[in-house]
């Protein structure tokens, strides 16, 4: 298992290293400012702040999907797989705030504010930050499991309210995509698409490396139970 994860990190390494650079070059040098923007060149950070806050979400739905299947198949794999997106997915949501504050401050003329989408977002890398802190204070593979798996479903919630919190709300966070058409002329699109694949494929390589880890992770604390070493 371990080498075909390898094969297809690599792949997808190659990947994400060629898109990003491209991704970076439309994004700093290439592509024309943004209309309707006042924070100069700090708004091309846009580019790869929209990506990696989507990618974010999806890392968290991929930890609800698999704690469902887990729950339901008590496939430990699984429960792998929802352990690597929860923590890669926890980095990227780190860096949608991070990038996010960068683009605000000269934008909005702060660092943070309490805005819907903000605030919720907050509250999302709040639950996973939780969701890590659980796994670490159980010892019980099956158990630590099953605990994670129900957080991991429960604190789904808030991503569906993340993502809509700008249209549910009044809000100072620009709605880019909306239900009828994407407001962006070719260059910015074909800027926001690079970056976008190169941000995925990176966060696929993450997952991969993650998942072998912890596979060894895993292979390791089986073999101390074996042998009795589950001490310090």
């Amino acid at each position: 298992m371990n080498r075909g994860l390898a094969r297809w990190a690599e792949v997808m390494g190659w990947g994400a290293a060629v898109m990003v650079t491209v991704g970076m070059y439309f994004a700093f040098i290439w592509v024309p400012p943004m209309k309707g923007f006042v924070g100069g060149d700090a708004q091309r950070i846009f580019y790869f702040h929209m990506p990696i806050a989507v990618v974010a979400l999806v890392a968290f739905s991929i930890v609800f999907v698999a704690s469902v299947i887990y729950l339901w198949r008590r496939s430990f794999m699984v429960d792998l797989v929802a352990l690597a997106a929860a923590e890669v997915g926890l980095v990227f949501c780190t860096l949608a705030i991070v990038t996010g504050s960068i683009w605000a401050r000269p934008e909005w003329g702060t660092w943070w504010t309490w805005d819907p989408r903000l605030t919720t977002t907050a509250i999302l890398w709040l639950i996973y930050v939780a969701y890590l802190i659980l796994r670490q204070s159980i010892e019980e593979p099956e158990r630590r499991a099953r605990f994670a798996a129900v957080f991991g479903i429960v604190g789904f919630i808030d991503v569906p309210i993340v993502f809509m919190a700008i249209r549910w709300w009044r809000t100072i966070h620009p709605v880019v995509i909306t239900g009828a058409e994407l407001k962006m002329d070719p260059p910015i699109m074909l800027t926001l698409v690079t970056a976008g694949i190169g941000v995925s494929l990176l966060f696929v390589w993450l997952v991969l490396q993650r998942l072998r880890l912890a596979t060894v992770e895993d292979e390791v604390a089986e073999l101390r139970h074996r042998l009795g070493l589950t001490g310090d």
